[in-house]
């Protein structure tokens, strides 16, 4: 039995120090909350084999295989290795595991090849930003969700990126039957009214939910072909100052959004606080101790919003304050 543990080393390596000194679990990652039989029946067989036979599915949609023992993490990672190349996870070296454990698994809700609801195809963007931001030691959490409903709760995390659908009104298709003027009233903000026979739509009041697409009975309601996505910000929970992300960028697409993110690390590198306990500090609090502007300064470096982009000069949380 193992008896001195590089601790530091284990948990880059995407291992967790338990409450039992001698096991440990290994954490999978799983961007975007998609995956296939093929990986699940390695993960299963990595339990059978080395752990106590229970896998637990974290908040994150990734799996924690519990009860590994140390001395069995090389061939852990060899075995673990086809699950990281199916999913296309960037590694430093094959067959030593993931490089990594600072930034969050992507995380995000079936999006669009399942629900009506959903502006975009949410696994595909959340394997983008994986590719861009993984590996890394930072702590960063991500979170996608394809429309307003926000069913991965979005809002509790450092970037939540909600997919907006923006309607184009095609007057000569609209019997004036008010389906979707009632229905936005009913399920979302009263965005919609009627002048003169015409629908006419409040883009102060629209989220983009698509509701008016969905309910419309002769298609005089459609989508937009571009995508476009409410960028919400710095929103965790946690000990201190659990908080709700707030709204930054509206009709904002998907290139400037990954450039943001990755911006954030350069930032966060740059101002992490040099006695953070384990090297890590939630970016969140590195934003409030260093104040917004810096940090727009940092995000927004080498971007141009497209034209139909809102943006907030400043932002303000509140939350709970212990």
């Amino acid at each position: 039995m193992i008896r001195d543990i590089n601790t530091k080393k284990v948990m880059k390596n995407a291992y967790r120090i338990t409450k039992n000194r001698y096991q440990t679990s290994l954490r999978v990652r799983v961007p975007g909350g998609a995956i296939d039989p093929e990986c699940l029946n390695i993960v299963a067989q990595i339990s059978q084999k080395f752990g106590d036979g229970e896998i637990h599915i974290t908040t994150r949609q990734g799996f924690e295989i519990l009860g590994l023992r140390y001395e069995d993490i090389d061939e852990i990672n060899k075995m673990i290795q086809p699950v990281i190349d199916k999913l296309e996870i960037n590694q430093f070296e094959k067959d030593t595991g993931y490089p990594a454990a600072g930034t969050r698994n992507v995380c995000a809700c079936v999006g669009n090849k399942a629900c009506p609801k959903a502006a975009y195809n949410t696994t595909e963007f959340a394997k983008k930003i994986e590719d861009a931001i993984f590996p890394n030691d930072l702590h960063v959490k991500v979170a996608l969700t394809g429309c307003p409903n926000d069913c991965i709760k979005a809002r509790t995390h450092d970037y939540g990126i909600i997919g907006m659908h923006k309607p184009i009104y095609e007057m000569d298709r609209c019997v004036n039957c008010q389906a979707c003027v009632k229905k936005c009233k009913r399920l979302s903000t009263g965005a919609l009214s009627v002048e003169n026979n015409k629908i006419v739509r409040d883009a102060q009041k629209c989220i983009g939910c698509g509701e008016c697409v969905l309910n419309c009975p002769t298609g005089a309601w459609a989508r937009d072909e571009k995508k476009y996505y409410r960028l919400a910000i710095m929103g965790r929970s946690g000990k201190k100052n659990p908080r709700l992300a707030e709204d930054w960028i509206l009709w904002v697409d998907e290139e400037s959004i990954i450039k943001i993110i990755v911006n954030t690390y350069k930032f966060a590198k740059e101002y992490i606080a040099k006695d953070a306990p384990g090297g890590k500090e939630h970016i969140g609090y590195i934003v409030d101790r260093t104040g917004f502007m810096e940090y727009k300064k940092y995000v927004l470096e080498g971007i141009t919003l497209n034209k139909e982009a809102i943006i907030k000069n400043n932002v303000y949380w509140s939350g709970i304050h212990y």
